[in-house]
């Protein structure tokens, strides 16, 4: 049988009985007439010191006048508030926030009017703990390891947790290569962040060293398990060593979460979490901190490789640049190299024959240990090629040919590259350049001397592509500085106002060399972005009396005389203890080019810096080969004779002719020395 109608004073009386969510009536003055004794918070008081009284007076703690004012919004609009969230101190225990979500509903009387209103208050602490936990984790997935720098890691992961998850939050960090396991309790880790700044710590940021044992950090060192601390005058660990944790106590830290940093089951440091104002740390922000810590860790793990490779790759970058820059007759130079990113920047400084001299500046595309390796591939391959006497556009077509077999199937660049080749006999310079920057002249005045040096396409394409010279005649003094873009890199893409920064900076050649290339860094070089190479080089010239040519008539009775001149022209300069050697050499470089060579025969006698250049030239750009003679043979020794004869000789080449150059070092006596007939 049916029941009869449900009253709604017994529905009332229900749900004012026994809803488990504070439910309030507010007449119009904004006082109590009604409440749920059974809802939280108003549980343990008694009735009179709720009716009849402001809400403030019995729930206090939350901020001045929000609960009010959120009853005064309410009647104001005559419609309902729904989930307004306030925070206020528990209750039950004043050290714990609550956080209540609040609605409030008009009672509208027949004319229209408003009698009170109806609150309902709902405890919501845990499920908006849990809210700011996520929001927390989230925050940390978004901002953390934006960078591959240790630093900017670890100070994006206190930024996102302070204040927000923690009152206080630091980094530590081990020093050292990681080594499989847990870490010992004596171990130093360096404190790599920590916020907020004003905050007072017994460690300040940079320092490195062991924590005090026993402690909540060397436990969680020792076991590799994150750890919830209550800290206290009482605690154990702290009572241990109380100079120790003073900061801690002094600054009223009631509850700290240490939380290892673990990576392929290694540990590699502490995360540590402080609370002084806010509630003290449970379980669930113990796991959220382990959250945190696993992503962060990773980041970090990242950071740490990235600049374990990046020592790695600037040290191989250094063993690679030239170990001493030779000291020449040809230039002066100075040189500034920062590997600031480990990428692929390089110089160089190649004595040639006939006392001239190659200046080389490279870049190779990316950065690393690869492009370290790709650099030192290739500035062998440069140095190798330069030695064979190559033209300047010959030489870059071959370091072409082996750029293609270092690049991969994309058919992609693989480096930049500026050569120039001086010679401080007839002070020629020739310039070419692949993809490179061209180099900045400024003559002895201080003023830029303009050379349109054809750019050429970058190496490693291949396809035989052509790489045009420029050439150009220098006043002693001059300066020529090749660079690549890290100098520049301040300036973006205008490579022209670049360079006219460069020329400003260099308009007092005179000045030394390295403090031009200081010069150069403090206003050129951005910070810490890329590689950075700076070459200078202050040409000279030979003195004319240290240089003798000659022009001879392609005749085999030209020999002897070229013999007597030799002889005369070391008397002069005193050195006619290497007469003899030295005919010998004249001798068969001269009869050699009568007898394969074309035209007149060009004899040029060099001294300088302790050594005797002898070069012969003639018209046929046929190289000669070195072979033994057999017994049988009457010739065939002519160059083996110059090769026992000097310290080095060679074959240098251009368009129009080839030359054939001996170099002997006056300090060296030769043995068992051919004589003349």
């Amino acid at each position: 049988m049916a029941g009869g109608p449900i009253d709604d004073a017994a529905v009332l009386n229900a749900l004012f009985g026994n809803s488990p969510q504070g439910l309030f009536v507010f007449d119009s003055e904004r006082k109590v007439t009604r409440y749920n004794p059974a809802g939280r918070g108003v549980r343990k008081l008694d009735p009179e010191d709720i009716l009849g009284h402001d809400v403030e007076e019995f729930a206090p703690g939350f901020e001045p006048g929000e609960l009010r004012a959120l009853i005064d919004e309410a009647l104001a609009r005559g419609a309902p508030l729904r989930g307004r969230l306030i925070r206020g101190p528990s209750p039950s225990d004043p050290r714990k926030t609550l956080a209540v979500e609040v609605s409030l509903f008009p009672l509208h009387r027949p004319d229209g009017g408003t009698d009170g209103l109806v609150g309902v208050v709902e405890d919501v602490t845990e499920r908006q703990a849990a809210a700011d936990r996520l929001a927390v984790l989230s925050t940390v997935h978004s901002t953390v390891g934006s960078t591959l720098d240790v630093r900017t890691t670890a100070d994006e992961l206190v930024r996102a947790l302070v204040p927000a998850f923690a009152d206080w939050a630091s980094v530590d960090l081990l020093d050292d290569d990681l080594v499989p396991g847990p870490l010992s309790v004596g171990v130093a880790l360096r404190r790599v962040s920590f916020a907020p700044e004003s905050a007072v710590s017994a460690r300040k940021v940079g320092d490195s060293r062991p924590f005090p044992f026993p402690s909540p950090y060397t436990q969680a060192l020792n076991d590799t398990q994150a750890r919830i601390a209550p800290v206290s005058p009482d605690a154990p660990w702290v009572a241990a060593d109380p100079d120790a944790f003073a900061p801690l106590i002094e600054a009223n830290v009631h509850s700290m979460i240490v939380v290892p940093l673990i990576v392929r089951n290694t540990v590699f440091g502490l995360l540590n979490l402080y609370r002084h104002r806010t509630d003290p740390f449970e379980e669930g922000d113990l796991d959220a901190a382990r959250q945190v810590a696993a992503t962060t860790a990773a980041h970090l793990d990242n950071a740490r490789s990235y600049r374990r490779e990046h020592a790695v790759a600037s040290t191989l970058q250094r063993k690679l640049q030239p170990s001493t820059v030779p000291r020449l007759s040809a230039v002066e130079t100075a040189h500034m190299y920062l590997p600031e990113s480990a990428g692929g920047d390089w110089f160089d400084v190649i004595p040639l024959s006939g006392t001239r001299v190659a200046l080389v500046v490279g870049d190779v595309a990316g950065h690393g240990v690869e492009a370290a390796a790709t650099m030192g591939q290739l500035r062998i391959a440069l140095r190798t090629l330069a030695l064979q006497d190559l033209e300047t556009d010959e030489l870059l077509t071959h370091l072409d040919e082996v750029a293609a077999q270092l690049a991969d199937d994309s058919g992609t660049q693989v480096a930049t590259c500026a050569v120039t080749v001086y010679s401080p006999v007839s002070r020629r310079c020739a310039m070419v350049r692949a993809g490179h920057p061209a180099p900045v002249i400024v003559d002895p005045a201080g003023s830029p001397v303009a050379v349109d040096v054809p750019p050429g396409p970058p190496l490693g394409a291949g396809g035989g592509r052509v790489f045009t010279p420029a050439v150009i005649d220098l006043l002693p003094g001059s300066l020529l500085a090749h660079y690549t873009n890290g100098l520049v890199g301040a300036h973006g893409h205008d490579q022209d106002a670049a360079r006219r920064r460069l020329e400003q900076t260099l308009a007092s050649p005179a000045r030394p060399l390295q403090e031009l290339c200081d010069d150069a860094v403090y206003r050129m070089a951005p910070s810490r972005q890329d590689d950075a190479v700076l070459l200078l080089a202050r040409t000279h010239t030979l003195p004319k009396e240290h240089v003798a040519d000659w022009t001879l008539p392609a005749d085999a009775s030209v020999v002897s005389t070229a013999r007597r001149l030799v002889d005369q022209q070391l008397a002069v300069w005193g050195l006619d203890r290497a007469a003899h050697t030295t005919g010998l050499i004249v001798s068969e470089l001269v009869t050699n080019a009568i007898r394969y060579g074309e035209g007149p025969v060009q004899l040029r006698l060099i001294h300088d810096r302790g050594r005797l250049l002898t070069e012969v030239t003639d018209t046929n750009s046929t190289s000669p080969h070195l072979r033994h003679a057999r017994e049988s043979d009457e010739g065939g020794r002519g160059l083996y004779i110059v090769m026992r004869l000097s310290s080095h000789w060679g074959v240098r080449h251009s368009h129009q002719d080839k030359t054939i150059w001996s170099e002997q070092r006056l300090d060296e006596e030769p043995e068992d020395l051919p004589r003349l007939s």
